[in-house]
């Protein structure tokens, strides 16, 4: 391990050894810079808080940035709270501050979403699930929504990333068209960029739906432990 690594360790998760991946950035001074639990807040911690006596490992990247663009890019989220076990946890913030993309190969392994479902007939039968006392069948359909839940993620945040760039394509395109005193071209990708924002933002509602939906299942899950 180094100055400015992307390091993790292994920490219970549903009383599950060896499943939950906590990641955080090495500062070389013997404190790691990470989204702490249970304060969901990015906090600079001694090394020994953040590993709590698990070996610890290191995360490679065949490209990423000098140790101290990425220590400086991790301080500059130091007092976050914003986040979220879906799309901002701690594998996004220490990637994000080692290679400049917020991703979680976890969450894209683990918590996935939905082509083709009504995620508003999902939250019944969790709820269902969660109140259960039959263990075993709680068991069952915590995994079985678990899944489903994989599989629409997986489904819809790629196509609401790829939205999201196309808003600010479309937004550059209308920019130099007027600067090109073409109001007809601006006007006609304005409209482009806005069918895009109407989309993206339907997607957005649906992906914050399931990453309520997701945490409400797993704390339910975890009372019943």
């Amino acid at each position: 391990m180094a100055r400015g690594d992307q390091i993790y360790v292994y920490r219970e998760f549903l009383n599950l050894q060896g499943v939950y991946e906590h990641h955080g950035i090495d500062c070389g001074d013997g404190t790691v810079i990470h989204y702490r639990k249970p304060s969901e807040t990015v906090e600079r911690t001694s090394f020994a808080t953040f590993s709590k006596g698990n070996k610890v490992y290191v995360r490679k990247y065949p490209t990423h940035f000098i140790p101290d663009v990425v220590i400086k890019r991790a301080e500059s989220r130091l007092g976050e709270k914003k986040y979220n076990l879906l799309y901002n946890n701690c594998e996004h913030l220490a990637t994000w501050c080692k290679t400049g993309v917020s991703d979680s190969r976890q969450i894209r392994d683990f918590i996935p979403i939905i082509s083709q479902m009504d995620t508003e007939k999902l939250s019944e039968p969790i709820a269902e699930a969660v109140r259960g006392s039959d263990r075993e069948k709680a068991d069952k359909m915590f995994n079985k929504a678990i899944a489903d839940i994989k599989l629409i993620w997986n489904t819809l945040q790629p196509q609401y990333n790829q939205e999201v760039q196309e808003i600010k394509a479309w937004q550059k395109v209308a920019i130099k068209a007027l600067k090109q005193n073409r109001e007809d071209l601006a006007r006609q990708a304005l409209i482009r960029k806005q069918e895009y924002e109407k989309s993206a933002k339907e997607k957005k509602v649906k992906l914050d739906r399931l990453a309520e939906m997701t945490e409400t299942l797993v704390r339910n899950r975890l009372n019943l432990k």
